[in-house]
């Protein structure tokens, strides 16, 4: 296990399955989230995402010192919901909302299960929609952990325009994405190093491969500058990253007061 790196978070439910989805000799299908993925999936976060929970915890910060009391807080694609959860934990000094979208009904099943088990249904929401389709007005943050790079590419400036559209005045967005670079030796290296890290965390060279098979045409990741560039184009005019390793960036869009 690589020091420093692993998710620490209460609502990581590190009993769920371990993910050998790609533990097969043939991918049948491009990668989708199916209930076979919802059964592994905190254990394929866990594995998969360098400084998941450093990013979570950056994230609590920025929307400590950037949200006024009572805002709500969207979380876009939340999935299992561990993550939103966890900021619930971390940022609780102004009595945010915290609401989870997602369009598969069984990652929104075990969201609430979670949220059950650890009290917070007065805290913490989940609804059944399709994020492309947001239209939740005056909302003080929205958030998308490694969910821009499964939009199509031409439709992606559009849904952050919307997104822009509905954030209050001074609002945010918090952006977690896998990137490229267009040099293409450094992409190369960031790639290998990215690839070691997921053998430290216990997958084979098989399941690397396979998985980077099932997702080469449905996670499209963009380079950092062309996520910036995209941002600004939608209206923001504060956009700025806060936390990098290799080909993961976390960054941050603020919306005019």
């Amino acid at each position: 296990m690589v020091a420093g790196i692993q998710n620490n978070s209460q609502y990581d439910m590190s009993h769920s399955n371990k993910d050998t989805l790609f533990n097969i000799s043939r991918v049948e299908e491009d990668f989708v989230f199916s209930e076979r993925v919802v059964e592994v999936f905190d254990d394929m976060i866990d594995r998969s995402i360098p400084f998941y929970a450093q990013v979570i915890e950056s994230s609590a910060q920025l929307l400590d010192r950037f949200l006024a009391e009572g805002d709500s807080v969207y979380d876009l694609g939340c999935s299992t919901g561990s993550s939103l959860l966890e900021l619930s934990r971390l940022a609780q000094t102004k009595n945010l909302k915290f609401i989870g979208i997602d369009n598969s009904q069984p990652m929104l099943d075990k969201a609430k299960l979670k949220t059950e088990l650890f009290s917070k249904q007065d805290q913490v929401s989940f609804y059944l929609e399709d994020i492309t389709e947001f239209k939740h007005k005056e909302a003080g943050a929205i958030i998308l952990n490694y969910t821009l790079q499964f939009i199509r590419p031409l439709l992606r400036e559009e849904f952050l325009k919307l997104l822009f559209k509905n954030l209050r005045p001074g609002g945010i967005v918090l952006i977690s994405e896998k990137v490229i670079s267009h040099d293409r030796r450094l992409n190369r290296a960031y790639i290998d190093i990215y690839h070691q890290f997921k053998k430290s965390r216990g997958y084979s060279e098989l399941e690397i491969a396979k998985k980077r098979e099932a997702l080469e045409n449905v996670l499209i990741p963009f380079s950092v500058e062309e996520n910036k560039a995209m941002l600004r184009e939608s209206g923001f005019t504060s956009v700025e990253t806060y936390f990098q390793w290799f080909n993961f960036s976390s960054t941050i869009a603020i919306k005019p007061v």
